[in-house]
């Protein structure tokens, strides 16, 4: 895949990551969402500083189909928790970082396993210090199992 293709990824990921936690803070419709995204933030130049244009239609599959499948995600996340801990527990800019990378695991069966743990442990490095970025490396990890799992193990048809 191609330099450019793989940091509009990069920027579409972060941006859904950005875009879900301000769904959960402020219950903003996702048409609005999205189309505030969009006009305003992908792409754009925000504090003097230019953003990589973001692959708009990867980043509205990610963000559509974590809220289409917000409980089946939630669930798998939570399954995956430690004993003694609950998704709520979770500070929301986790909570849309997991949720995330989850849906990519569990729907987007044509990006690789690893660069979807990898891609979000990135994003988690944006917001948290090593611990909490080896956490979402832990996690979406067993999320990959299982899911790629239940589907023949098919994970890696296409690079990303």
């Amino acid at each position: 895949m191609s330099q450019t293709r793989s940091l509009s990824r990069s920027a579409a990921r972060l941006a859904a990551v950005q875009a879900l936690y301000q769904r959960e803070m402020e219950d903003t419709p996702v048409p609005r969402l999205l189309k505030e995204f969009h006009d305003h933030r992908l792409g754009a130049i925000i504090e003097d500083s230019q953003y990589h244009a973001a692959e708009r239609d990867f980043f509205d599959d990610v963000v559509t189909g974590v809220e289409a499948r917000r409980g089946e995600i939630d669930e798998r996340i939570a399954g995956n928790l430690a004993e003694g801990w609950s998704l709520e527990r979770l500070d929301r800019p986790m909570r849309a970082i997991l949720r995330a990378g989850a849906y990519e695991l569990l729907a987007r069966r044509d990006v690789p396993v690893g660069s979807v743990i990898s891609e979000y442990v990135d994003v988690a490095h944006a917001f948290y210090d090593k611990r909490e970025s080896g956490f979402v490396n832990g996690l979406l990890d067993s999320i990959a199992k299982n899911a790629r799992a239940e589907t023949g193990g098919r994970t890696e048809s296409r690079a990303d």
